[in-house]
């Protein structure tokens, strides 16, 4: 299991990576996906909108369940990541890398220091 340095860590186990200014990617967390399975489909009807920390911007969909995504901070969904349309299974693969979920404009880069660091997330999931 692996846990960047480089992204800011949730309680509900989705990431956050600053890219440029107040551009975020988020995704879900190798540990969360491990933990949900196969993935099979990821639901986003969020963009354009501007949502609140820890309001569910979409859900993933994996064989035996199906999971809320949660906004790590205040901003405005920008993007869905259009390669999880035809290969969900890149959250499975790529959490931090080709298996982003959405791209957002942060309302406040510095909401991103009240986050896990890579080392507290790792203490949270043992």
């Amino acid at each position: 299991m692996s846990f960047p340095t480089d992204v800011k860590y949730t309680k509900d186990h989705e990431w956050i990576k600053l890219v440029d200014g107040n551009t975020a990617l988020i995704g879900i967390t190798d540990f969360a996906q491990g933990e949900l399975g196969d993935i099979v489909y990821v639901d986003i009807a969020t963009v354009g909108k501007s949502l609140n920390a820890e309001e569910i911007f979409g859900t993933v969909e994996a064989v035996k369940t199906v999971s809320d995504l949660f906004l790590p901070v205040s901003a405005t969904i920008l993007e869905v990541n259009s390669e999880l349309e035809n290969e969900p299974e890149l959250v499975n693969s790529d959490p931090y890398g080709n298996g982003w979920m959405v791209k957002v404009a942060v309302n406040n880069p510095a909401d991103l220091d009240t986050l896990l660091s890579a080392e507290g997330y790792q203490k949270l999931v043992g």
